[in-house]
């Protein structure tokens, strides 16, 4: 019989494409799960992974398996649902994608919250982008995810998803003090044009949302600059390297080198949280978007 554990490795790799990667979504270290690799090889005498320059490849094999591991491991957390769902209390483990925001100025307190209440539950977050946690939860990897889309780039849900808004979080344009437009009541997307900007990495929702907006307002935005980090964005605003567009989420205080300008229309982004429907009767997911949803009103309002 094959071993249930083994095949949730393989279908991590599966998903994260390494096993280092793997290993983290898994909370088990590299070697553990390299060790599940080789006992799931020997137990069905096939060959699973294969080198591939520096990175690995599953094989046919391989990939026929991950499907099945897949069917597998939705049938055991439907059980799963059933049992939590009869003792009415949230338990078990729950892997949350959550992106870096929402990661820095939401999460720390509904883990906390969590935690505290609900000691049988035991909750791990990662952290990743918008763009793959979806997928990730909808292929099993994780069972919540806390993403976000902009006001004119939705993010499409997959079928098999539900989904809960948790709130809406506005956007500042970040200027250099003493910029053209640091003392503006207001600025309107058509007065942005010849700026030098800061943004996120190609392929990122701040990045698309960005080149989207700018390009509606008729200007072929300049990016001087590319951080992941709000945090970074802001420290190159205020060695006057260029402008951003920043959420306000996780921010923090702005240094004195920094003003923050109203955009009109204010662009704002939409917080939601995301889980397979076969999950939705599962305590552990009511209770952490019921968290989620009561902690958002005073995360969003720290700047």
């Amino acid at each position: 019989m094959l071993d249930l554990g083994r095949l949730r490795a393989l279908h991590a790799v599966s998903v994260h494409g390494t096993i280092g990667a793997a290993a983290t979504a898994l909370g088990y270290t590299p070697s553990a799960v390299s060790q599940q690799i080789a006992k799931l090889e020997r137990e069905t005498r096939t060959t699973l992974l294969e080198r591939q320059g520096r990175g690995i490849r599953l094989t046919d094999e391989a990939q026929q398996l991950a499907l099945t591991a897949q069917e597998l491991m939705s049938i055991v957390e439907e059980a799963e649902v059933r049992l939590e769902e009869r003792r009415g209390e949230p338990a078990g483990r729950l892997a949350v994608a959550c992106f870096a925001s929402a990661a820095r100025g939401l999460m720390p307190r509904v883990l906390a919250d969590l935690a505290e209440q609900h000691p049988a539950l035991d909750v791990r977050m990662q952290e990743i982008d918008p763009h793959l946690s979806i997928d990730l939860v909808a292929r099993g990897a994780v069972d919540l995810a806390v993403a976000h889309d902009w006001d004119i780039a939705p993010l499409p849900t997959p079928p098999g998803l539900e989904q809960a808004v948790i709130g809406t979080d506005l956007c500042d344009l970040l200027v250099p003090a003493g910029h053209r437009l640091s003392d503006a009541d207001a600025v309107r997307r058509e007065e942005l044009g010849g700026e030098r900007w800061i943004s996120q990495p190609p392929g990122t929702v701040c990045h698309d949302w960005l080149m989207r907006t700018l390009r509606a307002a008729g200007h072929e935005p300049l990016i001087a600059h590319q951080a992941e980090e709000h945090q970074t964005q802001v420290a190159l605003v205020a060695a006057g390297l260029g402008i951003a567009l920043v959420p306000r989420l996780g921010r923090g205080a702005l240094p004195p080198e920094v003003s923050a300008v109203r955009l009109d229309p204010v662009p704002s982004r939409r917080l939601r949280a995301l889980w397979r429907a076969g999950a939705a009767r599962r305590p552990a997911i009511t209770e952490t978007v019921r968290t989620l949803r009561r902690r958002w009103p005073q995360a969003a309002g720290e700047r």
